[in-house]
């Protein structure tokens, strides 16, 4: 158990101790003292003749002038854990808090980062590029400009010590921070690597947040009142400037504690002080020191993957991924690896940077002939690549997304976290039912049974023609316009989440309650709703709400609601756009299909209830097959089921 993760319930008149760090000899009083450099040598040798260290002499370096006892580096045992494309070395001692640095980049916010994709995004609040492997060693690559780096780092650890505040200092830390060498391409006058955590910001943010900047030590200044220390602070110092502050720090707060004597109040609060000071500097930490891929001519190249696959999976008690989190870890480890493979085509990097969103993506999208100012034409874009039906392409997601089968449902989440970096700069409030309503289910088979591509649709005119071939039988049309008008409509508010109030808004009558890629399939299949769609793709565009369709035509509706929309959009899903067609009882046609997609709508579900279960017992390495007596009911079940659906359905064709 963590010591974040216990009440503070004593009462501090019992003074806090200082926690006795040494892991043998404990015979003497315990004073903290950092190590003089002389002691790190033989563990700076040890680990560079280690097999299994992948890292550069610098990290190294890093790892031994942190160690709280560097004597253990001596004869270090390494573990190795598995990760989806190999194994990760990995190196396990206690460190010094400051000698490590706040994550670069935080997976577990990547549903709130803002993207570049995002026109709106500014440089200061754009999330960053994603880090690249090293050529020979276990360390990440950054590409960005270093003082952008650094007021990432800044922002991540204000915010987690604001939004997951954590009591540290009556004892030690004792759950382990993970953290991976890191170099930077653009150092501009700071060191060009460092240790950076990959998970366990809140901690170290928590262990630092009482600590003041030493003004002589980190920079020159005047001002009165010292800044509460940051990341930057630190990572601006060579290494060794670095383990003088931390020294530093540690012999002030021996002397606080020294000087204050007595019982007073003001004495016991200063003791208190400095012991929660020394208990917080220094955690345990693993630090990942050497990868080897499955595949041995990959080398280094997948070792970003490695390291997010290794966190993402991590059994994370107080702090686990949201959904929206993981689908985009995983979207990212998708298309790094269709990337990979080699299935984006001759212009792989470009689709690959707009897939990703990360960096600007106007060059990107230029050379892909699509307009870069169009939001929708990007989302559509996502959908396109992510659907397509190519065996490679679909073996590649199945592995990642951990699926038997890929059905075009397992898609929908990583599509969705790509897509909506075009919207990152909404507001949460505007943002989250946008996910929501995508989140019901955005896609529907025909865009995995055909193929078709996303043509530069970028005014009125281009609509008007795709309309015109939607309407002349043409299935990639009818899908382009769909799936733009789907993206238009939901990140306007036009088509949401099947609410509750929706029957009430149109006069009780039933509405469509499928996810929002039903309703638009459906819609398409009518010639007044693809008018109402390619419509409402031009007016939302040009800033107006859509036009319904009425006595033939197409009518402005005055005090309609993005509700209101949303409402008789799923009523003609349901029941056409004719309002004589609108009927609470269904004709007996209609309920036969309305049988046939529920019953086909329940096998997809227990299909994925299959795929789950055997996950499960993947996850747990259960290995013991189960009992016939235990499965034979379902074994019948759906032979009977089979025989039953051949009776009423014509012959597989040959």
């Amino acid at each position: 158990m963590s010591t974040i993760d216990i009440p503070d319930e004593h009462d501090d008149i019992d003074g806090i101790e200082v926690i006795d760090i040494r892991s043998s000899d404990r015979s003497t009083p315990f004073e903290h003292r950092v190590e003089p450099v002389s002691k790190t040598t033989k563990a700076i040798k040890f680990l560079e003749n280690h097999p299994d260290v992948q890292i550069s002499p610098a990290a190294v370096r890093r790892i031994a002038y942190g160690a709280v006892e560097p004597g253990l580096l001596e004869s270090a045992r390494l573990e190795r854990h598995r990760v989806e494309t190999g194994w990760l070395s990995v190196l396990t001692y206690r460190a010094y808090t400051l000698m490590l640095s706040p994550a670069i980049e935080n997976d577990r916010l990547l549903d709130e980062a803002h993207y570049a994709a995002d026109p709106d995004t500014s440089n200061q609040q754009r999330v960053l590029s994603m880090p690249t492997a090293h050529d020979t060693d276990a360390t990440l690559v950054y590409a960005d400009a270093m003082d952008d780096l650094l007021a990432a780092i800044d922002r991540a650890s204000m915010s987690v010590r604001k939004n997951n505040p954590q009591e540290v200092g009556r004892r030690i830390v004792e759950r382990p921070l993970t953290a991976v060498p890191a170099t930077f391409r653009n150092p501009g006058r700071h060191p060009d690597d460092d240790l950076s955590l990959v998970d366990g910001n809140s901690r170290w943010a928590a262990c630092t947040a009482d600590i003041k900047v030493p003004a002589s030590s980190i920079r020159p200044t005047n001002a009165k009142d010292p800044d509460s220390l940051l990341p930057s602070h630190l990572m601006r110092l060579p290494l060794a400037e670095r383990r003088d502050l931390v020294r530093e720090i540690v012999k002030n707060a021996h002397r606080d504690i020294n000087a204050a004597t007595g019982t007073s109040k003001a004495a016991r609060a200063k003791r208190d002080q400095a012991a929660r000071l020394l208990n917080a500097m220094t955690v345990p930490v693993q630090v990942i020191v050497g990868y080897t891929d499955d595949n041995p001519t990959m080398g280094m190249g997948r070792f970003p993957v490695a390291v997010r696959s290794l966190l993402m999976r991590m059994n994370i008690g107080v702090k686990e991924f949201k959904e929206p989190s993981k689908n985009g870890v995983t979207a990212e480890e998708i298309v790094t690896a269709l990337f990979d493979a080699g299935e984006f085509g001759d212009n792989a990097q470009a689709v690959r940077d707009v897939l990703l969103g990360r960096a600007d993506v106007t060059d990107a999208m230029k050379s892909l002939g699509l307009n870069p100012a169009f939001r929708d034409l990007r989302f559509t874009f996502v959908v396109q690549q992510l659907t397509r039906k190519e065996p490679r392409l679909n073996a590649v997601m199945a592995a990642k997304l951990d699926k038997r089968r890929l059905q075009v449902t397992h898609r929908s989440g990583p599509i969705v976290e790509l897509g909506l970096r075009s919207y990152s700069s909404f507001p949460k409030e505007k943002l989250a039912p946008v996910r929501t309503a995508l989140d019901t289910g955005c896609l529907w088979q025909a865009l995995a049974d055909h193929e078709w591509t996303v043509e530069n649709i970028d005014n009125d005119q281009a609509v008007d023609d795709l309309l015109e071939r939607a309407d002349n039988g043409d299935v990639p049309a009818r899908l382009l316009l769909g799936v733009l008008a789907m993206v238009t409509l939901v990140t306007s508010g036009y088509l949401l989440a099947p609410g509750g109030s929706a029957e009430q808004i149109v006069g009780n009558i039933k509405v469509m309650r499928a996810g929002v890629g039903t309703v638009i399939k459906t819609v398409l299949d009518a010639k007044e709703g693809r008018q109402v769609l390619a419509d409402a793709i031009k007016r939302i565009r040009a800033g107006l709400p859509p036009r319904w369709w009425a006595d033939g035509h197409l009518v402005e509706q005055n005090g309609w609601k993005g509700s209101d929309f949303n409402a008789h959009l799923r009523l003609a899903a349901n029941h056409g756009f004719a309002p004589e067609g609108y009927q609470n009882e269904p004709t007996a046609t209609e309920l036969e299909d309305k049988a046939l997609t529920a019953f086909q709508t329940s096998l997809t579900r227990a299909a994925a209830d299959l795929d789950d279960l055997i996950a499960l017992r993947k996850m747990n390495g259960t290995t013991t097959e189960l009992s016939w007596t235990v499965v034979e009911p379902s074994f019948k079940q759906l032979s009977f089921m089979g025989s039953d659906l051949a009776r009423i359905a014509e012959g597989e064709p040959r």
